[in-house]
């Protein structure tokens, strides 16, 4: 964990600004967790009011806001701009740095995040192996024994993206009696998330069957019945399911995602979709948030989306709270930030 030294000339009351009002327990818990500390303030703004009020706060938690060197430009108070989460994929990182703001993450391994969204993904996985559109029809119509479904038990798994969530993905799948293949870019010790060992040789002994680089990826796709993302939205990642990919999978295999809706391409995952090809998608995020409720997509009895959910529990959710929490009392303190990754 990077740490910096938190200073704040403002002695009275320490602001912290949430944008948005989605995602509602983020600013709800962690104005509980510091409902003692009346010189912390916590407030959230609608997202097009952010430019006009964060000339007022310390810490902003962006959330889904965009945060572009127009904006940061006008945080002149700002100490630190962080995610409730580890998305920071809307942060312009080096406007930032030039305005001396510290730009964090909150690392999903130590907060239950990952798990919560690895449970997500084995959610959506059992919904479509299981055909919940079909199940819910059915019990509408008081049908017993239908539909037929599918178990995960004997299925191969592709991870694409082994951090934090892949990890924690690995381990709940393996009691299922799957085969799991994992792609990373780089399988190094100093690589490994938090909770991880490294006393085998990689690290990651026993948790996978078969791993690779991005070079293996279509080979991959090509063997897994289910293919879930977990990889961090980058410039090189954005768009990475595309058609090229969809077409190396199996004809009826499975699509799910509980990263970044950005990293599949929309035009070619319909398309899949409408073919056939395509098995099955779960979605916990989308190209665009809120998404349409009458896009296409929606519209096949193979394709499951929740509401961008996956690391929204309890626990996960009281623990980025005391991050944030504890990041504000720190800064009020003059003390070093600690429990967050600082990536500039």
């Amino acid at each position: 964990m990077a740490e910096v030294t938190a200073e704040n000339g403002y002695n009275h009351i320490t602001r912290v600004l949430f944008c948005g009002f989605y995602w509602s327990a983020s600013q709800k818990y962690t104005r509980e967790y510091l409902q003692n500390y009346p010189f912390i303030q916590i407030d959230e703004v609608a997202l097009d009011d952010v430019p006009d009020v964060i000339d007022k706060y310390h810490i902003c938690v962006v959330k889904n806001r965009r945060m572009d060197s127009k904006v940061i430009a006008k945080a002149v108070q700002m100490k630190l701009i962080m995610q409730f989460g580890v998305g920071l994929e809307g942060v312009d990182i080096d406007a930032a740095t030039r305005h001396k703001i510290k730009v964090a993450r909150i690392p999903g391994s130590v907060t239950g995040n990952s798990a919560s969204c690895a449970e997500m993904a084995i959610y959506l996985m059992l919904g479509l192996l299981r055909k919940q559109k079909e199940m819910d029809v059915a019990v509408k119509q008081k049908n017993l024994g239908e539909p037929t479904g599918d178990t995960l038990l004997g299925k191969t798994v592709l991870i694409l993206g082994f951090g934090a969530i892949g990890v924690d993905l690995a381990k709940r799948l393996r009691s299922f009696g799957v085969k799991i293949l994992a792609i990373k870019r780089r399988w190094t010790s100093d690589s490994l998330p938090a909770g991880v060992s490294n006393a085998q040789s990689d690290g990651f002994d026993g948790l996978i069957d078969k791993k690779g680089g991005p070079e293996n990826m279509y080979e991959f796709a090509s063997e897994a019945d289910i293919v879930v993302t977990c990889l961090t939205l980058t410039t090189e990642s954005a768009g990475i399911v595309d058609e090229k990919f969809l077409s190396h999978m199996r004809k009826g295999s499975l699509l799910v995602n509980v990263a970044r809706g950005g990293l599949l391409e929309y035009n070619s995952v319909l398309h899949h979709l409408e073919s056939g090809n395509l098995g099955g998608l779960g979605i916990d995020v989308a190209w665009t948030e809120p998404f349409d409720p009458d896009d296409p997509i929606l519209k096949f009895p193979n394709v499951l989306i929740t509401p961008h959910v996956a690391g929204v529990t309890e626990h996960s959710y009281r623990t980025m709270a005391k991050v944030v929490g504890d990041c504000a009392l720190q800064l009020h303190a003059g003390k070093p930030f600690s429990g967050i990754e600082i990536v500039n």
